[in-house]
């Protein structure tokens, strides 16, 4: 496997100006190394011990009570701001609900910071997945058929179009209440009792009943790109070949570079109709009943895999950085046939899907031999893979207390 080269400095810079993560798991390690290696100094806010920690390219790590709670969230941030003096920093969220925090009390954080989020206007149609969908619909753009249930008495009207996903409109909420990303359903009797399990987790209209578009990981695509002017600057599509668990991936364990033409259109209309600026990663399925891809998601922030963008030659961070100081950059659009594996969770995936026959030893080693970047593991940044793997059980057991303490086990 061959990973990324340090990148040399290039172009003018501004040495007392850099980025402020919050999240320090493997996304903001990547939006660290991004501009790290450019000598951008970076910070990185978390609130547990993360492996950026060990990371040569964070300049400093710092732990706060909770980066969960919309209100904390912003109040750390503006502390850590102030406490380091930041001004003027750029804001880089890597989790969905920092995004909201963040487009809700986007005034409160321009006064002292550069924010890339959008503001509530245009970020709610990301937050809710019912708003995305509704405004797919609006603008012709394929989407599984969604229903919104509101009692137990209408889940009668669902029996014929059985199985079905029970998942949330607002995916955070379901997430930390279950672990889950969604439910399978396959009998009357399933839907009325996963429907009330959820009722007890989420309110009742963040529950979506949702057509199961047959196929797992490898049918599911990705459109990235740096979108501003009403434009994409520039691009990455992505097929998500294996991932954890097969059905409802909570996460991609390895991804590929694609051509995938057939949903640059549909993700550029969208991202126009919402006024949208800074980096996404559209998400679609590839309906194999009629060949159509479609919409599943929209995440305005960095995504887990985009670290795969530098090593196919889209710098994600640094062209959001670079735009935010005025710096000139070249559009780029990624190189086919690049992959981003994370080892730690695709080398289980793998294995459970070669027993099942979903993959074979050969593919699996091909596949090995296309990945030019892991998640976490760097030649010249080996710390956090080491600490990454000596730390498991600690994460492990936080995430378990996490749960637990918040009512969610």
């Amino acid at each position: 496997m061959s990973l990324e080269p340090r990148i040399p400095p290039s172009g003018p810079r501004k040495q007392d100006l850099g980025a402020l993560v919050i999240g320090g798991d493997h996304p903001g390690l990547a939006v660290a190394r991004s501009l790290g290696r450019r000598n951008i100094p970076v910070c990185i806010i978390d609130d547990q011990h993360s492996i950026s920690v060990y990371s040569r390219y964070a300049t400093r790590v710092v732990r706060v009570e909770n980066i969960r709670d919309p209100e904390k969230t912003v109040d750390a941030v503006m502390e850590v701001g102030r406490r380091f003096d930041l001004r003027d920093w750029v804001l880089f969220p890597t989790r969905d609900e920092t995004v909201m925090a963040f487009s809700k009390q986007l005034d409160r954080l321009a006064s002292f910071f550069r924010v890339t989020t959008p503001d509530w206007e245009t970020t709610r149609f990301v937050w809710d997945k019912a708003n995305t969908y509704k405004l797919a619909a609006e603008l012709g753009i394929p989407a599984p058929r969604t229903w919104y249930i509101q009692s137990a008495d209408q889940l009668k009207s669902l029996y014929p179009y059985l199985p079905l996903a029970i998942k949330p409109a607002i995916k955070e909420n379901f997430f930390y209440a279950t672990g889950d990303k969604a439910w399978r359903v396959d009998t009357p009797e399933q839907l009325r009792d996963l429907f009330l399990a959820a009722s007890q987790k989420i309110k009742l209209e963040e529950i979506l009943m949702q057509e199961i578009i047959p196929g797992d990981g490898d049918c599911q695509v990705s459109y990235c790109v740096f979108y501003r002017d009403g434009k994409a600057h520039s691009t990455l599509c992505a097929k998500r070949l294996r991932q954890h668990p097969r059905e409802f991936g909570r996460a991609a364990t390895y991804v590929e570079t694609a051509e995938l033409p057939e949903i640059e259109e549909d993700s550029l209309r969208f991202l126009k109709a919402i006024n949208f600026y800074g980096i996404a990663e559209v998400e679609y399925k590839r309906d194999p009943r009629d060949g159509k891809f479609k919409l599943l998601d929209v995440n305005a922030r960095a995504w887990g895999f985009h670290g795969l963008g530098l090593a196919a030659g889209v710098d994600f961070p640094y062209l959001l950085f670079a735009d935010q100081l005025g710096y000139p950059t070249e559009p780029s659009r990624a190189k086919s046939g690049v992959g981003w594996l994370r080892i730690l969770t695709d080398t289980p995936t793998a294995f459970k899907d070669m027993l099942e026959g979903h993959l074979n030893f050969g593919e699996y080693l091909q596949s090995i031999s296309r990945a030019k970047t892991e998640s976490v593991f760097s030649w010249d940044d080996p710390f956090p893979s080491f600490a990454e793997f000596l730390l498991l059980p600690y994460f492990l057991k936080k995430k378990v207390s996490t749960k637990s303490s918040d009512g969610r086990a």
